[in-house]
């Protein structure tokens, strides 16, 4: 049996922050706003894979409200989501993943990204699609004012060995 969950995720971007996308840092002049340290992308991540099994979003088992997830490393909490998507006996068949932002451009930084989401999720780097786009200058992220993701999971049942 398979399941299948869609995330979506949104930060602004803030002066004096890092920029922390894939697990990975992201040489900009600003970072993203937000409890946790705003990784955008594994937040819509881990929002896809909790809603593949029906288990509400990160804002429940993270609140943003809980002083121990402030700043806290979100590759760290999406190895607490996918534990919980095994301990419900499933395993990711594959995740595909879209950032959306005009600046900064992502392309050299995909690899990695896919690597550290991969190692994160016990998957293989081919089981992970990480794209990025922009939205021609239009909307929020167009402007430059922040980062958007998407990100689609699909789990299946593990077999017994």
């Amino acid at each position: 049996m398979f399941r299948i969950g869609h995330g979506y995720d949104v930060h602004r971007f803030s002066e004096g922050r890092k920029l922390m996308l894939g697990g990975i840092l992201i040489p900009y002049e600003k970072g993203l706003l937000g409890h946790s340290n705003a990784d955008v992308l594994c937040h819509a991540i881990m929002d896809s894979l909790l809603g593949a099994l029906a288990l509400g979003d990160i804002g429940i088992h993270f609140p943003d409200t809980d002083k121990k997830y402030k700043n806290a490393d979100s590759i760290t909490l999406l190895k607490t989501i996918i534990s919980m998507v095994e301990k419900n006996g499933y395993s990711l068949s594959n995740l595909d993943c879209t950032v959306i932002c005009e600046q900064p451009r992502l392309a050299p930084f995909i690899p990695e990204m896919r690597k550290n989401i991969a190692q994160a999720l016990n998957a293989g780097i081919s089981q992970v699609s990480i794209k990025a786009t922009t939205e021609e200058k239009l909307g929020f992220t167009g402007r430059g004012e922040g980062i958007a993701a998407h990100a689609v999971s699909l789990i299946g049942l593990r077999s017994e060995e």
